[in-house]
């Protein structure tokens, strides 16, 4: 009997995938008019003026601009491809001086390898705590200590990246305080910022609670049968433990290493809070980590300077990812159809009835979220667009907000164009392909979860507003 193919093996190769949305996004630029939203000034930041929509000149991509958005690409994504060289280089130097290895080995030693399936729960609600509270590319350094505790209890690179990245994820998108959705959509909506927290307290725990479960899933199917792995070929060198758990330690220059690392990345979170650093502070305190971990694990300038350039070797292909992903957002800009798409989107909920206009303006959200990636970005140009709109057909502000949030939350876990999504695979040397077959199941039965919370917020006629 022949078995049937499944879905997922016919999955292009990353580059190819991305590359082929690029063309797809050139030829609907000859068909999907060209048009724009007004946009104005207010408290600083750029936001759209709804009702504005107007329709202006084609401007369809030619074959040259197929590929001069691909530079453009690299050009717009710069500070998200030095974060991830920056961060690489930081930890190939961690790694180099023993530090990470020892920690891991000892904390796993101390746990106990029979309690593997506790420290999977308790790393996977780790890493969504950290996309709730400190956010998306400011946990870009924490993903390879993922890989090397994944590694250490039998796990593999698929499952650091279940752990790391999905936590991160779906932390960050359905967190009750998340700055750029909620924060944005409460000030867009003049409501009390970041009511309602309950409710999305309730859904984030929920899903970070089924990706944990999935986690330990996969941990155990490998376990039982390797040839299962989603990560076999991948190489490992760098991650893996190098001897037996009874013989690690933590020496005193591997304390001051941690110390420093610790140190740094307080310093960072800082300065992200307090002075709103972003990627490039963030890329700096990094680089300044690296040259201080070298320093006081008494490397040699020729040896540091090996260790930097091998340590860009390993994540350059994840950093290049960036770039042509972004690039696909950059074609969209170049042919005038983003707007386009975003205000047919919005068009086609009027006249549904009121639970039907809640989920197709979550799944509405979802696919702009492919066309505007910015949580932040997505929120100031369609929530001046969909809060008057939901209001008109009988959905609470509140609601509205939810159903954005959900739309770009949740699909940021297999979203293309979001590079610190790529980079973050990167660091975990998962491609996109392989990422898809393992978090496709999960997104479905995450997006069903949170549905029926967006429908229960419209039954109860959720919040003041």
């Amino acid at each position: 009997m022949i078995k049937k193919e499944k879905w997922y093996r016919k999955i292009p190769h990353p580059v190819v995938l991305l590359f082929g949305i690029l063309v797809f996004i050139s030829i609907l630029s000859h068909f999907i008019p060209a048009g724009e939203y007004e946009r104005a000034l207010v408290n600083g930041r750029m936001m759209v003026v709804p009702d504005s929509y107007h329709v202006i000149d084609s401007t369809p991509l030619s074959f040259l601009d197929v590929f001069r958005a691909i530079p453009g690409g690299f050009t717009s994504a710069i500070l998200i491809i030095f974060v991830v060289l920056s961060s690489g280089i930081m930890f190939g130097v961690l790694e180099k001086s023993g530090m990470i290895e020892n920690a891991v080995g000892t904390f796993v030693k101390k746990m106990g390898f029979e309690r593997r399936i506790m420290l999977v729960v308790l790393m996977t609600y780790l890493f969504g705590a950290l996309g709730v509270f400190v956010g998306f590319e400011n946990n870009i350094a924490m993903i390879p200590i993922a890989a090397i505790a994944a590694l250490a209890i039998g796990g593999d690179l698929m499952l650091a990246a279940g752990i790391a990245v999905g936590g991160i994820v779906v932390g960050f998108g359905l967190s009750p305080v998340n700055p750029y959705t909620v924060g944005t959509g409460h000030t867009l909506a003049q409501m009390p910022m970041f009511s309602g927290w309950l409710l999305r307290s309730v859904l984030c725990f929920t899903a970070i609670s089924f990706l944990a479960f999935m986690n330990v899933r996969y941990l155990k199917r490998i376990i039982k049968d390797p040839d299962r792995s989603l990560a076999i070929g991948i190489d490992t060198k760098g991650f893996k433990l190098s001897k037996p758990l009874n013989d690690y330690s933590m020496s005193n220059n591997n304390w001051l290493v941690l110390a420093i690392f610790v140190a740094g990345l307080v310093f960072m979170l800082y300065g992200v809070f307090n002075f709103h650093w972003y990627l490039t502070e963030i890329s700096a305190v990094f680089i300044v980590i690296s040259i201080a971990a070298g320093l006081a694990a008494r490397m040699s300038g020729s040896e540091l300077g090996e260790t930097v350039l091998s340590s860009v070797a390993v994540v350059a292909p994840g950093a290049f990812m960036v770039g042509l992903a972004t690039s696909i957002k950059v074609a969209m800009e170049m042919g005038h159809i983003s707007d386009t798409i975003a205000f047919n989107l919005s068009e086609s909920l009027k006249g549904l009835p009121l639970y039907g206009s809640a989920f197709a303006m979550s799944l509405a959200q979802s696919g702009i979220n492919f066309i505007i990636p910015s949580g932040s970005g997505q929120a100031l140009a369609t929530l001046p667009i969909m809060i008057p709109l939901g209001d008109l057909l009988g959905l609470t502000r509140q609601t509205t907000i939810l159903a954005f949030q959900i739309g770009d939350g949740v699909t940021n876990l297999f979203n293309p164009t979001m590079g610190g999504l790529i980079a973050m695979l990167a660091l975990c040397r998962i491609s996109f392909d392989r990422w898809l077959k393992f978090i496709m199941p999960i997104v479905l039965v995450i997006l069903g979860i949170s549905w029926l919370f967006l429908l229960f917020s419209v039954s109860i006629h959720w919040g003041p507003f």
